[in-house]
């Protein structure tokens, strides 16, 4: 964060001072503090963007795996909708990653439930938002899915889950023989590293030093991506198996993902226009897991992260949010019944 003069938030429960972030004017982000786990002290980061007017909606937005926010467009996209946008870098992730920390590891995901509720308490109790939309990507979107099921708090209104990561790659044959495997891994030697070959072509796609349009910290969201270890990879696929037995969400859902996926062998326009990280097939299978009401949507040309896809495909997108929250989450509101 840069260092400016500290500004504090409004009063109320868990009052804390914000800076301005990384990203510039009008964001702001504060740090949470969290118990230290077993590589020492552990934080998470709170980013807010406010709307124009005084508003008592808000957005809650949750990144993916080896990722942060910098979606700027995306938040505005809501601020201009009248929506206060508050975007979570969760623990090991971007501005919450510490020296002493391995990025991006946990052996639960329910580990990620401390800072989830603490940003959740800040945006409604603290900021006096009543209605509030969960908006999250690809592993962020599975972790929020289980928080929500769990938790069900009174102000949420609605959940858009782009590319959620809902089953692991693959044949069936591969999953069945795997999941056992990394179980035990998991439980034995959660640090042990799990070989696979990235190429690079995703976050060469997006940023703009590289093929495509998008500035963000490559420290933070690398090319190569990090070390995926066997304790993280084992509570995903914990996740995955609660998914598959069913949630409820209490809310509408949105699921967005890609019109198709591929494994392209070279940067090409498979790259730009597919999901090359995550099959969609596996996402529109378990998208009614989710909960009694869900709405799929693919959008064709898409990447992986779909507000990050190029223009056309992107704005297909927000046509489909803003469709989407003005039949089911918008005033006036209608019944699911």
């Amino acid at each position: 964060m840069i260092g400016v003069t500290p500004r504090k938030t409004a009063t109320g429960a868990e009052q804390a001072e914000t800076t301005v972030d990384v990203l510039g004017e009008p964001y702001l982000a504060e740090t949470i503090p969290l118990p230290a786990d077993d590589e020492g002290e552990v934080v998470a980061t709170l980013v807010r963007r406010a709307a124009s007017r005084s508003t008592t909606k808000a957005v809650l937005h949750v990144h993916g795996f080896a990722d942060y926010f910098f979606q700027t467009e995306y938040a505005e996209w809501w601020a201009d909708r009248g929506y206060d946008f508050y975007a979570l870098d969760l623990r090991k992730h971007g501005r919450s990653l510490l020296p002493h920390q391995t990025p991006n590891f946990v052996t639960d995901l329910r580990e990620y439930y401390a800072e989830i509720d603490a940003a959740w308490r800040r945006v409604t109790q603290r900021d006096a938002h009543t209605e509030v939309v969960i908006s999250a990507h690809s592993t962020g979107g599975l972790a929020i899915a289980l928080w929500a099921d769990d938790r069900r708090p009174a102000e949420l209104v609605g959940v858009v889950l782009n590319s959620p990561w809902l089953d692991l790659q693959g044949s069936t044959l591969r999953r069945i023989v795997s999941t056992p495997v990394l179980k035990q891994l998991g439980a034995r030697q959660p640090m042990r590293e799990i070989k696979r070959h990235v190429t690079g072509f995703y976050t060469r796609s997006l940023h703009r030093d590289h093929e495509g349009e998008w500035e963000f910290n490559l420290l933070w969201k690398p090319i190569e991506s990090f070390t995926v270890y066997a304790g993280w990879l084992s509570a995903v696929r914990e996740g995955h198996t609660r998914v598959h037995r069913g949630l409820e969400l209490p809310c509408p859902v949105l699921v967005l993902s890609s019109g198709r996926s591929s494994l392209p062998e070279e940067m090409g326009e498979d790259v730009h226009g597919t999901d090359i990280v995550l099959d969609v097939a596996q996402i529109r299978r378990w998208a009614t897991a989710l909960g009694p009401h869900v709405t799929y949507v693919a959008i064709e040309g898409a990447r992986h992260d779909v507000v990050l896809s190029r223009e056309a495909p992107r704005h297909a997108a927000y046509e489909t949010i803003s469709t989407w929250l003005t039949a089911w989450v918008d005033p006036p509101k209608r019944s699911l019944l």
